[in-house]
């Protein structure tokens, strides 16, 4: 009970920081929508794809497409509302990833996959909706080069795992898990934590040399 409002409450919000994306680009309401559920439910919907998990979540779950695509409009109303309050959209799209995480883990785990798989399947239903929201919008994809995140998702998922595999109840590990994931975000937003960054230019350097040259 406790995953699946939290699910909602995710799936809101990243549809929300989806709409405002669209809006930066322009587009009209269906295309709001589009990119509104993309965000939400984009990672779920590729996970169950590439494990062939069948009914994909939305069409298990229709309500859950209702609810991006009614956010995703109602934020071009409140779209100022949404921009000021910017921190308690990462909090909420913090939070969202843990649950995403969780969640895409108990799928793999549910199938009967390898932990390996399982921590896969997290990491996708974690990032591929921002991946995808990027993508359509044309812009780099932030997950890829911004303080953790992706990271966040694998912890949380052989945290998760770890304490199902040392005989902790689903509830309890839920719990901690959430805690230890968002805690682990937002301190990785407060003190710009990411992964080292791999900066390569040298077939750059060497064509520009050759043009000085030439």
């Amino acid at each position: 009970m406790l995953l699946t409002i939290l699910y909602i409450i995710g799936i809101t919000a990243e549809a929300m920081t989806g709409a405002l994306s669209a809006g930066k680009r322009k587009m009209d309401w269906f295309g709001v929508m589009f990119v509104a559920s993309a965000t939400a439910i984009g990672g779920g919907t590729v996970r169950d794809i590439i494990l062939g998990h069948y009914p994909v979540g939305w069409i298990k779950h229709p309500e859950y497409i209702m609810i991006t695509c009614v956010a995703g409009v109602f934020t071009t109303l409140i779209a100022p509302w949404v921009a000021r309050n910017h921190r308690l959209f990462i909090c909420l799209d913090s939070i969202g990833l843990v649950v995403f995480s969780i969640i895409g883990c108990r799928v793999a785990l549910d199938m009967g996959l390898h932990p390996l798989i399982c921590i896969i399947s997290a990491i996708v239903t974690g990032i591929f909706g921002g991946l995808l929201r990027d993508l359509i919008c044309r812009q780099t994809p932030l997950v890829l080069h911004k303080e953790l995140y992706a990271s966040v998702a694998l912890i949380a998922a052989a945290l998760y795992l770890g304490l199902l595999w040392y005989g902790l109840e689903d509830s309890i590990a839920v719990i901690i898990t959430l805690i230890t994931g968002f805690s682990l975000r937002m301190a990785a937003l407060k003190f710009s934590w990411r992964l080292p960054v791999f900066h390569f230019e040298h077939e750059l350097l060497e064509e520009n040399t050759s043009r000085k040259g030439e």
